[in-house]
């Protein structure tokens, strides 16, 4: 099978633009490139280990070796785990076992034609599979040399100045360091009662059911009664993102916690909302966020678009309210409140936003505005969207930094506070 050099190749190795013949006459050849070949899926950020690469070793004696589909069929069952790594795995497999020939073919065949084709959207984990071919980086020197003294007094670490930085001030590198901070976050919302009951022996209630049950192994006797306790279950959470061109900055970071949250618990749903309002949940159950992010920009159209606040709540209560808003819901509605479809002449109360977020408010048990406008320290609720929604939140919270939202998980994981009486919700 023809076989492309890796990116370390050890001695003995073919050379670069060399085939591999057969894997009887150079099997040492065949397994140092599935050796390679395996430390490319892992720095790619796939799961593969030592007993997978001699598994799929194993698997290339029986089969020919020469029938790329063969091949790529037997080193997939050895390899690959899960469903979503399938895709990422077969381009690896096209980028590492390539033909030189082929290529070279294909190049000239490209120069030959008259009109080139448009340029193919690259794949899913393009840009991971590409880095982790590419050599690794010379590490520095150790300088022989003592390093000087530094004196860090009055200075600032560089995790706490990340943690503090803005959203929109940071740059590439700082923005990676915080979408790794980011994955590293947890949600653990407060538990909640429901009506289905677990058994417990010191339990506050009797379980008549089970204990007439065990009655019956007994002749009827009753000896001892069965107790019971409420089961208690997270409530489910529902995310409403803005993704106008006001919090396109925001909304890009807030896709990688949205991300995590939703494969770190159960019951999670999120929505995306410019001009129109669209469900990712699907989506972002993807574990792979590389490929979970690539899914969603081909679902959602608007990104970085108009805003419509107010018909994308009242399509939400239309549509949706009723599917995801129950046992309890808490609600994270992340927007700048810079609506665009006001009505003219109205107050803020008259506005069909405010509406929309009222009858929100009443459909679920918490509702906690997010907005990144709050980092301004002179922060004043000036527009009339702003003025519409603020009676119908029961929190009111920042979301520009690492720091916010580590408040944010801290405030979750806190039993919410009892609503004022008219704030109750009524069927």
């Amino acid at each position: 099978m023809p076989a492309a050099p890796p990116a370390a190749p050890s001695p003995g190795a073919p050379s670069p633009g060399a085939t591999l013949p057969s894997a009887s006459l150079a099997p040492h050849h065949l397994a140092a490139n599935v050796m390679h070949f395996a430390r490319m899926l892992r720095r790619a950020g796939l799961p593969v280990g030592p007993a997978d690469v001699i598994a799929a070793q194993q698997a290339l004696t029986g089969i020919d070796v020469m029938d790329r589909t063969q091949a790529a069929t037997a080193m997939r069952a050895s390899m690959i785990h899960r469903r979503e790594h399938r895709e990422l795995f077969d381009h690896a497999f096209a980028l590492f076992w390539r033909d030189p020939a082929a290529i070279a073919a294909a190049a000239a065949a490209g120069l030959m034609a008259a009109e080139k084709a448009p340029p193919a959207r690259p794949a899913p984990g393009a840009r991971r599979l590409g880095e982790a071919m590419a050599p690794p980086a010379p590490r520095p020197e150790t300088p022989t040399d003592a390093p000087p003294e530094l004196d860090a007094t009055l200075t600032v670490s560089a995790s706490e100045r990340l943690q503090q930085m803005d959203f929109e001030a940071m740059g590439a590198a700082e923005i990676a360091a915080a979408r790794r901070a980011i994955a590293r976050l947890r949600l653990p919302l407060d538990q909640r009662p429901t009506r289905r009951l677990r058994p417990d022996a010191t339990g506050p209630r009797i379980d008549l059911r089970a204990t007439l049950r065990q009655s019956l192994r007994r002749g009827g006797e009753i000896i001892a009664l069965s107790r019971a306790r409420r089961r208690t279950r997270t409530p489910p959470l529902v995310v409403l993102c803005d993704i106008s061109g006001s919090m396109a900055r925001y909304a890009q970071i807030l896709l990688h916690f949205l991300h995590a949250v939703t494969n770190d618990r159960d019951r999670v749903h999120v929505f995306l909302f410019g001009t129109r309002l669209s469900n990712i949940t699907r989506q972002l159950r993807h574990r792979d966020p590389e490929m979970a992010f690539q899914l969603v920009s081909q679902l959602v159209p608007d990104f970085s678009g108009g805003t419509r606040i107010g018909a994308a709540i009242a399509g939400f209560n239309r549509i949706w309210a009723r599917r995801v808003l129950g046992q309890g819901a808490v609600v994270l509605l992340i927007t700048d409140g810079l609506e665009r479809d006001i009505a003219p002449g109205e107050t803020a109360e008259q506005q069909p936003l405010a509406a929309a977020m009222e009858r929100l408010h009443r459909s679920c048990r918490r509702l906690i505005w997010l907005n990144p406008l709050l980092r301004f320290a002179g922060f004043e609720p000036r527009s009339i969207g702003i003025r519409a929604m603020l009676p119908h939140v029961d929190e009111f919270r920042p979301v520009h930094n690492l720091a916010s939202l580590a408040a944010l998980v801290e405030t979750l994981s806190r039993p919410a506070e009892a609503r004022r009486p008219e704030q109750e919700y009524r069927p």
